[in-house]
């Protein structure tokens, strides 16, 4: 074990000055599934941890019609929260229940495709995030969050403290679909909304299928319609190959499972107007 400090701060402010004291070479964790198994592999060798348990970010609070989601707050807790019946459906799909005993929202965010699967519902409610830092506090749109694979717009001196998302009145629909039925990692995530498709395990990292949701702009959620942005979003993914699957299955899959998804939105809005 390289670690020589543990930090648990106990709150924002501590965290962010320590943070300030120690730069790059802290590693922030959340609930440590991802950063934990690098370390006791030898394939990650901090030096200097910072655990964020005690940082008092596991509140949930619903104001008027938004719930925000402190960055700490486990998958199995928001799996609990049906105010939101995209997050709660994709949240109980993540890994089994002793990870999401311990994985965090906040986390989950971080994670390299294919997992991560969080952000892809994340996306279609057009979350934002508040990030805190020596500077005070600043939002921005999650959709303008990544830079990159496993680059971020974060700050050295940042962390991400909550996540925002309107309460769900719309209709909604989430697919994961991988080599089993569950505890899997993704061949490709797809969430849809009224307007919005996001993808997945199909790039770099989480995506907006825009093109694809041009494609809607008309509002028809006809068979026609559905079969085009379907069509639109496989072409605008940028899958790569991996031990789960190849580029080309998994752009093929992302035609499948948008048409899948849009036709399950389809239904529950005829249902919604009935």
């Amino acid at each position: 074990m390289t670690v020589a400090n543990y930090f648990q701060p106990e709150s924002v402010p501590e965290a962010i000055g320590l943070l300030a004291d120690h730069g790059p070479e802290l590693l922030v964790i959340a609930g440590g599934t991802i950063a934990m198994p690098l370390i006791n592999e030898g394939i990650s060798l901090p030096s200097q941890v910072m655990g964020l348990r005690r940082a008092g970010l596991d509140g949930i609070n619903l104001d008027g019609y938004t719930m925000r989601i402190g960055a700490m707050v486990t998958l199995t807790r928001l799996g609990e929260q049906y105010h939101v019946p995209l997050l709660a459906t994709d949240a109980g799909r993540i890994a089994g229940w002793s990870i999401r005993n311990m994985a965090t929202v906040g986390g989950n965010i971080f994670a390299p495709p294919p997992a991560g699967d969080l952000a892809t519902a994340l996306l279609a409610l057009d979350a934002r995030l508040t990030i805190s830092g020596a500077h005070g506090e600043r939002e921005l749109a999650l959709a303008d969050f990544w830079t990159g694979f496993m680059t971020t717009s974060l700050e050295p001196d940042e962390l991400l403290t909550s996540i925002s998302v309107p309460l769900d009145v719309e209709p909604s629909a989430f697919i994961k679909f991988g080599r089993k039925q569950a505890n899997t990692p993704s061949v490709v995530t797809v969430a849809v909304t009224a307007g919005r498709i996001a993808l997945g395990a199909v790039g770099p990292h989480p995506i907006r299928a825009r093109q694809a949701e041009t494609v809607l702009a008309a509002g028809l959620l006809d068979r026609a319609t559905i079969a085009t942005a379907a069509d639109a979003a496989a072409a605008e993914c940028d899958p790569a190959t991996d031990a789960i699957a190849t580029d080309w299955y998994r752009r093929r899959m992302v035609r499948v499972m948008v048409e899948r998804a849009l036709t399950e939105l389809a239904a529950k809005s005829k249902g919604k107007e009935a």
